[in-house]
């Protein structure tokens, strides 16, 4: 129990590190920009909340707060935070105007950096690989829900995905050319599936359904209740376990159960159900040769199909991405999320985006599992990129709008009158805490017990929150999708 404790607050910590570096690098190329311009600066915070430390250096307060959330820059010429925060700062004169320009450059440099962080993270990514599960890899169908609609429309296990909706696909789940993603974003009363089966090229016509959830819950998202081809290969294998008592080692492939083929995951867990416990005789793929084993599972817990055997399904391989290609990919993924959110026929709602709660849930996830350090670093190109692009919407106390209202002056040749600015930055800073409480409404109910519904890749809440592509991905062999 210890070590397991030990090891959750391990991975707490990566979480928060990550997660605030991300953040304060952002924050930083505002801070730099405006000594650069020469801009007023109140304080430069590392944490929100009531300070632990602060001290005040060359003019500018510096400090640490208790809560470990990200980072802020008070900037009163850039923006005037009085009536948001409700406090007011005496001064013994008039703050000096700043050129529209100063105010572009300063709003900008957040993005920027955040921007180049995630060139540097994708560097670094390239040298050291990015982790790809062997499953991410393929459109096989291996299991079709009986009386779905994927069935009726003729689909089956075995078929390999080309296209759907016409659009190609390359793998089974994510945000990006995947045949969920596709499901998700269709907007006709059927979908089209082209597919390959036996050297033959088909094109079938599939409905969708939606499935029903409780009320706080993300609403489900189009589904055609198919699964993709599990292979029997294994990525990881817990010491002490039953898999390891039996000499099942990663990357070991079983290829067949008491001489029957085993060609996906789903028929391997039928012969483990069907024996109920008692030893099973299975040959092994390993290293180019064939090895033979005896599983001694065991009968399985209460209320439980099949015992646990204490391995993790899949091998990993690592690939190495381009900078530009992983940029490029993230910068269409979020493309698709807000094509998505701002299309009206799109199923994908505001309810199907996380918040905070949401990228913290999959940091830990992602630093939870194997090589995730490297997920967790991959991830972050991702994040990074989103935290410019989204921070850059013409959107008043988002850094796009702070250049919006910039160059209005700078075409009206006349400052904005500070109490309109004051105005809408506090109608905009309400809107922007109403739409963070309503996601993370929903970043919380999924830790609810009910089922759980699908959710779209998110979108991130403005300035220093950021936000996460979060497909759903069932981990149980056969579950539909």
């Amino acid at each position: 129990m210890v070590p397991k404790i030990l090891n959750s607050l391990l991975i707490v910590l990566e979480v928060l590190l990550i997660f605030n570096l991300l953040i304060v690098v952002h924050e930083l190329g505002h801070f730099l920009a405006a000594r650069w311009r020469g801009l007023v600066i109140d304080e430069f915070g590392i944490w929100f909340g009531k300070p632990i430390w602060r001290k005040n250096l060359g003019g500018v307060w510096f400090s640490l707060g208790s809560i470990p959330a990200g980072g802020f820059v008070k900037l009163p010429q850039l923006a005037p935070m009085e009536a948001i925060e409700g406090e007011t700062e005496e001064r013994e004169a008039p703050l000096p105007p700043i050129k529209p320009l100063d105010k572009i450059l300063v709003a900008l440099a957040g993005p920027v950096f955040s921007f180049l962080l995630a060139v540097v993270m994708a560097g670094v990514v390239w040298a050291v690989g990015k982790p790809v599960h062997e499953f991410d890899q393929t459109t096989v169908i291996g299991f079709v829900k009986p009386g779905g609609p994927a069935e009726r429309a003729g689909l089956l296990p075995g078929d390999r995905i080309l296209e759907v909706d016409g659009k190609p696909v390359d793998r089974f789940t994510g945000p990006l050319h995947s045949v969920t993603w596709r499901v998700v974003r269709s907007e006709g009363e059927t979908i089209a599936f082209k597919i390959e089966r036996e050297g033959q090229t088909l094109t079938l016509n599939s409905g969708w359904e939606r499935e029903e959830v409780p009320g706080w819950k993300r609403k489900s998202l189009r589904k055609v209740f198919i699964g993709q081809r599990l292979i029997p290969s294994v990525g990881r294998v817990a010491p002490g376990s039953v898999a390891a008592m039996a000499g099942i080692q990663a990357g070991d492939v079983i290829t067949t159960v008491d001489g029957a083929a085993s060609v996906d995951l789903g028929t391997f867990y039928e012969s483990l159900e069907k024996a109920k416990g008692a030893p099973l005789h299975l040959t092994l793929q390993r290293a180019g040769a064939e090895t033979a084993v005896t599983l001694s599972p065991g009968a399985p817990p209460e209320g439980a199909k099949s015992p646990d055997l204490g391995i993790s399904w899949g091998r990993l391989t690592l690939t190495h991405p381009s900078p530009v290609e992983q940029v490029t990919d993230a910068v269409l993924t979020i493309r698709n999320m807000l094509d998505a959110l701002f299309s009206p026929k799109s199923d994908v709602k505001a309810q199907h985006f996380s918040g905070p709660v949401g990228i913290l849930k999959a940091y830990y996830s992602l630093f939870d599992s194997e090589q995730g350090w490297r997920l967790a670093l991959a991830f972050s190109v991702f994040f990074n990129v989103n935290l410019a692009l989204f921070n850059m919407l013409p959107f008043p106390v988002l850094d796009g709008g702070h250049i919006t209202l910039a160059i209005i002056e700078s075409l009206r040749r006349k400052p904005i009158g500070g109490r309109f600015l004051e105005g809408i930055q506090t109608a905009c800073a309400i809107a922007v805490m109403v739409f963070l409480a309503y996601v993370t409404f929903f970043d919380v109910s999924d830790f609810l017990p009910g089922r759980k519904a699908a959710t779209a890749p998110a979108t991130p809440p403005p300035a220093a929150a950021g936000a996460i592509p979060a497909m759903d991905k069932e981990k149980a062999p056969g579950e539909a999708k």
